[in-house]
């Protein structure tokens, strides 16, 4: 049996080499990896030594040859081909080891050159990929170093690969093989060639979007039981994001289960428990019902469920803490679909442990940090349309005091503007057109995707009466500006006392002035929140 080692990654290749050779394989090799298999003593052949041609252009060219491609692609079921490579003495290739040049890694790097990226353009390495992968039932082909220990298991066991395993290795393949191509592609088609410019900036959006995704499981359903569905990471996922969470029990999530959790997830873990304290929010059909911080999980869920217990029955729960015991005593008297947690003491687990259907994710808060990324959020979102995809960069924006313009003559107080934010920030996550009340770190009453924001603006108000809330004093945040008077006349004859909207209406003043008139506080974030 012959092996044949080309890797720019050399993650555990020695080892592996040394236990191949231990199994009577030949050892065939490339450039950098042939010599660090020789230094570390094994037997090994050049492919220069296979091929009878130097390797040439500074190593561009070594793997492009038929002694190379004929050994893996020749089938051993058929006598023509078999009679091929022995007319030309080529030795079949049995195992392919080969992974490639980085070129996501290298295009990555602050001020990479396009010179830089070019010339980690792998293209001897592709090919050889696919040619094994093409005749998998005779050629094993390895393309990252997680696969070595299942395969040398199985060569130590039976001395060959399984026909399920070579099948399974050559779709991982052709798969690397395509995210290396649309990475590819997408900083390619993203740049506009200027010869002035060493270190191009690619677009945001390129030219093609090609995009790759590892399907995490089958779904019972979609959003409703007669579509199909299934649920996909993101081929390197952000931490701390949804994808990354660990199920400890309950049941099989559904599509509407992880749509709604990535919405409560996204919303706590925009509070800083460090800073803003414990907090807890409640989702029930993607939009908040419930959101407060407090001095930890029990207040803050407490506070948070006191919004709209109603709809917080069959809801989503996710804490920016650890779930204790005391916490989960109280939650566990709703019914929860989902409960997301950071982490969660043992007490608190085995509350949960006769409510087997309640599913438990635990999941770690992002690092934080300067980047999307390290904060766990997409950088763009998409959404699809008949025969299109839209796409945005994600609404990451994050509103501090100073962004804030007081335009009214009444000026809020410190603890105004705080429950002000505290409001925006949730508003950020209500579906438009969204109008949120809010007071001492807890929602009072939350109006969400209507048509018309006065609509949000009452329903906001009934669910506040409904759950025997006051509005007097509260702090209302609206996702938009108002358009007119009306709807700032609303939430303060609810009994609002300041109130924060983007501005930017041509009716600006006319709102003002009614701001004024009714002796408000009113400020403008200048930044606004829609989410269809």
């Amino acid at each position: 049996m012959n092996a044949l080692l080309s890797v720019s990654d050399k993650t555990g290749i020695v080892e592996f080499a040394q236990a191949l050779h231990a199994l009577g394989i030949k050892l065939i090799s490339t450039g950098g990896t042939a010599k660090l298999l020789a230094d570390s003593g094994l037997p090994v052949t050049e492919v220069a030594g296979v091929t009878g041609f130097p390797e040439m252009l500074d190593g561009r060219v070594k793997t492009l040859h038929p002694k190379v491609h004929g050994g893996l692609l020749a089938r051993r079921d058929l006598p023509e081909h078999m009679a091929a490579l022995k007319a030309y003495a080529i030795d079949t290739i049995d195992l392919a080891v080969i992974n490639l040049y980085p070129f996501e890694a290298t295009v990555a790097k602050e001020g990479c050159t396009l010179e830089d990226a070019i010339e980690n353009i792998d293209i001897g390495g592709p090919a050889m990929v696919r040619s094994a992968a093409k005749n998998w039932k005779d050629v094993g082909i390895l393309t990252d170093a997680s696969q070595y220990p299942q395969v040398l298991a199985e060569l130590q066991a039976d001395g060959k690969l399984t026909l399920a395993t070579k099948f399974a290795l050559s779709v991982a393949a052709f798969n690397r093989v395509a995210q290396y191509d649309a990475a590819i592609s997408n900083y390619l088609s993203a740049i506009t060639f200027d010869e002035a410019v060493s270190a191009p900036v690619p677009a945001l959006f390129p030219a093609q979007a090609n995009s790759n995704f590892i399907k995490l499981q089958d779904l019972r359903y979609g959003e409703n039981p007669h579509q199909s569905a299934a649920f996909y990471r993101d081929l390197y996922p952000a931490p701390g994001s949804l994808v990354t969470a660990v199920q400890l029990q309950g049941k099989e999530l559904s599509y509407n289960n992880i749509a709604d959790a990535d919405a409560a997830w996204e919303c706590v873990k925009s509070f800083d428990a460090a800073k803003d304290g414990a907090a807890c929010v409640i989702v029930k059909h993607a939009n908040p019902c419930g959101v407060a911080v407090g001095v930890d999980a029990l207040r803050a869920y407490s506070k948070a469920f006191q919004t709209d217990p109603t709809s917080a029955f069959g809801g989503i729960i996710a804490l920016n803490c650890t779930l204790d015991e005391a916490a989960a005593l109280q939650m566990s008297k709703q019914f929860i679909e989902v409960l997301m947690a950071p982490d969660f003491t043992p007490e608190a687990l085995a509350v949960f442990k006769t409510k087997v259907n309640v599913r438990i994710l635990k999941i770690a808060l992002p690092p934080g940090g300067a980047s999307d990324w390290a904060n766990g959020r997409n950088a763009v979102d998409v959404k699809r349309v008949g025969s299109g995809l839209l796409m945005q960069t994600a609404d990451n924006h994050e509103l501090t005091l100073a962004d804030l313009k007081v335009v009214t003559k009444v000026q809020p107080t410190a603890e105004q503007l705080q429950d002000l934010l505290f409001a925006w920030k949730i508003g950020k996550f209500v579906k438009s057109n969204a109008i949120v009340f809010c007071k001492a770190g807890m929602t009072m009453g939350v109006g969400a995707g209507q048509m018309s924001r006065l609509d949000s603006a009452r329903i906001a108000s009934i669910k506040a009466d409904a759950a025997g809330l006051s509005l007097a004093g509260t702090a209302v945040a609206s996702d938009a500006f108002f358009p007119f008077r009306d709807g700032l006349d609303v939430v303060v004859d609810a009994g609002a006392t300041c109130i924060i909207q983007p501005g930017g209406s041509m009716r600006d003043q006319e709102v003002i002035d009614a701001a004024n008139e009714r002796g408000v506080a009113m400020v403008f974030s200048g930044v606004r929140h829609f989410r269809h």
